[in-house]
């Protein structure tokens, strides 16, 4: 059973595949990004960086740098402990399982004492000019005692003799649990049959196409500051910018982030780079400049996933699950970063028991330091991770008992909602059934073994996977976030303002990187009011214009356009008490639809933009019982997540002799609850399903395990999926409403990178006929197993 779908809209606009309205200016080149920005008197940075994975700082001799032509200031770590700014904090405490609070490394603004990965900033150089301060970086000279070094999570635990941080013995931050392990210990011990699996959830570097960067400006006089970034969040960064780090007063400092070319959430964490430039900005009294080179990019944009597991699914004789175990090693990289600590817990663990009714779960975390960048939320951001764990280990089971993977699944399914999972969320709605239907419909499951083969008569080797995920996003419901240890709330605020003519100002604190929130915040106003799209704005990323707001990230639009709804509705009711005095008639009798006001006591009518130029002109009302002037504010709060879902077909034809994948087919069926705009859902889905092909075939952040560097730090070693590489996407939406905001929405923009990885790993696996391959699925591995499967 789902919730049935709530009567919201009336409209005409919102539902509808309308034209994105930023796009007209994005893509004839007038989109305005940070560095686009150019102040007067602009000077610009560039940063000095560890070019060691682990050691000492000895010295830092600046003399040399300084003398140059052009050369303003160099800052360094002692300048940072001079002014007494904090290290970096973690967003969210984490309690290991015998009570203990995470170890935390204490992470500099600017590297003191020890550098613990490579590119970790040391000095920033501050010049007239970009290549003045590029060239002065290099002249710094750096003394720098190497230490050992490890990149990988499980030596690191193994080999004490690394010691990341002196403080935190075994490099471990925690030692986290989360479920019943004496259920789960019992269900085992019952079990017809017990599959086991260990995994890899490969290391991911986010790629934007517009890098990080800052703009800062100090005013002196009046005490002001002014920092242009890339960011997801500025409302957050106001608040930690001035509430913790102290560099201005919270109502004199301005965040702007304009144009956002992309982030996946890279750009929704607190970096020590935009720290410093605002910093520098203080220091120098000039506003300074930076944009990240894209090798800076590489080395310094918090990565995603790596994640190394064991898994194991208990079921009974007739292909039921029982229980799920689960032991994670999580590698966080040098430093916690903001959601460093929540991504591999809450994020992650939290899902692992994807659609299916399990019993019994237990999932033991270990989270550890390395000497790599830090690791933190990356599109799907711990979703990705539990729903690859979940779909193999099911796969698994089915090839080990004999059931199709598409009837294991149906076997298994939560069919009854709201449906309390054991490891904390309840979701809310879903028809899990009917999403594994459409999928298998759209995808011509029936005519694989025809497919299959046709394409052995090619000498080709073909496979199909299936995937079904469910996510929890819509961030979120600040009690259960702070039951879970957050420590902020995180609702959505939404002002709107309708001027006298009739158009309409839509001020949130939600910030579009590419979602088109231009289009569908515009979306919800134009249907709500009945006025065209052409007539209202969407204003975003200004501190001086948004008031509140928490950003976005975790796909949580829809509690910013429910907010949005809500300060329609408010404008509306007083738009009826208005429109009663101006016909004369009972408050109660009127009624607003299609932008039209009207009453059942008379044949008189006022339009929408009638009614707003009389609010401004407090005409034909008592201003003494009505306030002139149209303009609501809406903070909503969602009373719980939203859970997307869907089930995923892929299809990959292998070339035994080269060891190439071909992914030749891939259908989705997703439950996105009520969907806004199709047309921009559908690009939602293409891009997560891209990323997670990508992750699946070509991505991998790989490190030397003797020195810790990063072998793909460009776009020439880090594998990258390309539109010749993929299939055209066979989509459909198969939608229960979600009750847990007044629109119904769901969350899409992680799904396709949750569902993808795994159901494109099965297809491999079932090609090959093996057990499991890791991540990426490279040509040469799968030669190799080609190899052994033809000599066999």
């Amino acid at each position: 059973m789902t919730p049935e779908a709530p009567a919201i809209m009336a409209g005409t606009s919102f539902g509808r595949s309308v034209g994105r309205v930023e796009d007209a200016r994005l893509v004839r080149g007038k989109g305005r990004y940070v560095d686009d920005i150019i102040l007067p008197d602009q000077s610009y940075a560039a940063f000095v960086r560890s070019p060691y994975a682990h050691a000492r700082l000895a010295s830092i001799d600046t003399a040399d740098a300084l003398g140059r032509p052009g050369v303003i200031r160099i800052v360094t770590g002692a300048d940072v402990a001079a002014a007494g700014l904090p290290p970096l904090p973690c967003g969210w405490m984490i309690h290991s399982t015998d009570g203990a609070p995470m170890k935390m490394g204490v992470r500099p603004m600017l590297a003191q004492d020890v550098v613990r990965y490579v590119g970790e900033p040391v000095a920033i150089v501050v010049a007239d000019t970009r290549d003045l301060a590029r060239d002065a970086a290099e002249a710094v000279l750096v003394d720098y005692e190497e230490l050992d070094v490890t990149a990988d999570c499980a030596d690191a635990l193994r080999d004490t003799t690394v010691q990341i941080h002196a403080d935190i013995p075994g490099n471990r931050a925690f030692d986290w649990d989360i479920g019943n392990a004496a259920a789960v210990t019992d269900a085992f011990a019952s079990a017809a049959h017990v599959v086991s699996l260990t995994l890899r959830n490969n290391r991911l570097i986010p790629n934007a196409i517009e890098p990080r960067a800052a703009n800062a400006v100090w005013n002196a006089v009046d005490e002001q500051l002014t920092l242009y970034m890339a960011h997801q969040n500025p409302i957050g960064m106001r608040a930690f910018i001035a509430g913790y780090y102290g560099l201005a007063a919270e109502h004199k400092l301005r965040i702007v982030s304009p144009d956002v070319g992309g982030g996946f959430g890279s750009k929704a964490h607190n970096y020590p780079e935009e720290l410093a430039i605002a910093f520098a900005a203080k220091l120098v009294d000039r506003p300074v400049k930076w944009t990240a080179e894209r090798t800076e990019s590489f080395l310094t944009d918090a990565h995603g996933r790596d994640h190394l597991t064991t898994a194991e699914l208990a079921l009974d004789s007739d292909g039921r699950f029982l229980a799920l175990r689960v032991d994670t090693l999580a590698n966080i990289g040098a430093y916690l970063s903001s959601s460093g600590a929540l991504v591999p817990t809450y994020m992650y663990a939290t899902m692992l028991s994807g659609q299916y009714v399990i019993p019994a779960i237990h999932c033991r975390v270990r989270a550890i330091y390395t000497n790599t960048c830090p690791v933190d939320a990356y599109r799907g951001a711990g979703r990705p991770e539990a729903a690859y764990v979940v779909e193999r280990i099911v796969n698994v089971a089915a090839e080990r008992i004999g059931l199709d993977q598409a009837e294991i699944r149906r076997r298994n399914f939560i069919t009854d909602f709201p449906y309390q999972t054991p490891v904390v969320y309840e979701y809310d709605s879903g028809d899990y059934t009917r999403s594994l239907n459409e999928a298998l419909a759209l995808a011509d499951y029936a005519g694989f073994p025809a497919r299959q083969v046709e394409a052995a008569a090619r000498g080709r080797l073909r496979g199909i996977g299936i995937a079904a995920y469910v996510e929890a996003c819509g961030i979120g419901p600040s009690a259960k976030l702070a039951a879970l240890g957050g420590g902020a709330g995180m609702w959505e605020s939404a002002e709107v303002r309708v001027h006298p003519m009739g158009t309409v100002e839509v001020l949130t604190g939600a910030h579009s990187h590419g979602q088109g929130h231009q289009t569908t915040f515009a979306q919800v106003a134009a249907d709500r009011f009945g006025v065209p799209i052409e007539k209202i704005s969407v204003v975003q990323g200004d501190t001086d214009r948004i008031q509140a707001g928490t950003g976005t990230y975790g796909s949580r639009a829809s509690v910013g356009m429910s907010a949005t709804l809500r300060a329609c509705d408010s404008i509306i009711a007083k738009g009826k008490a208005i429109v009663a005095h101006l016909i004369d008639v009972d408050l109660e009798t009127v009624a607003f639809s299609d932008g039209i006001f009207s009453s059942s006591a008379t044949n008189r009518t006022v339009a929408f933009a009638e009614m707003a130029y009389a609010a401004h002109t407090a005409a034909g009302f008592p201003t003494d019982q009505i306030e002139p002037g149209l303009v609501a504010t809406s903070f909503f709060d969602p009373p719980n997540f939203t859970y997307p879902s869907g089930v995923y077909v892929c299809e990959v034809e292998i070339d035994p002799e080269t060891g190439t994948t071909d992914v030749v087919a891939f259908s989705a069926a997703d439950d996105f609850g009520t969907v806004a705009n199709p047309m921009i859902v559908e690009g939602q889905v293409h891009g997560g399903v891209t990323q997670g092909i990508g992750q699946a075939l070509w991505e991998n952040a790989r490190h030397d395990p003797d020195t810790a560097q990063l072998l793909t730090a460009s776009f020439m070693d880090y594998g990258m999926p390309r539109a010749v590489s993929l299939p055209n996407y066979k989509l459909v939406f198969t939608p229960t409403p979600s009750p847990s905001n007044p629109l119904g929405m769901k969350g899409c923009g992680e799904a396709g990178a949750i569902g993808a990885p795994p159901a494109v790993i099965n297809a491999i696996c079932n090609a090959l006929g093996v057990t499991h391959i890791d991540m990426p699925a490279a040509p040469e591995t799968i030669w190799r197993l080609c190899q052994a499967r033809m000599s066999s």
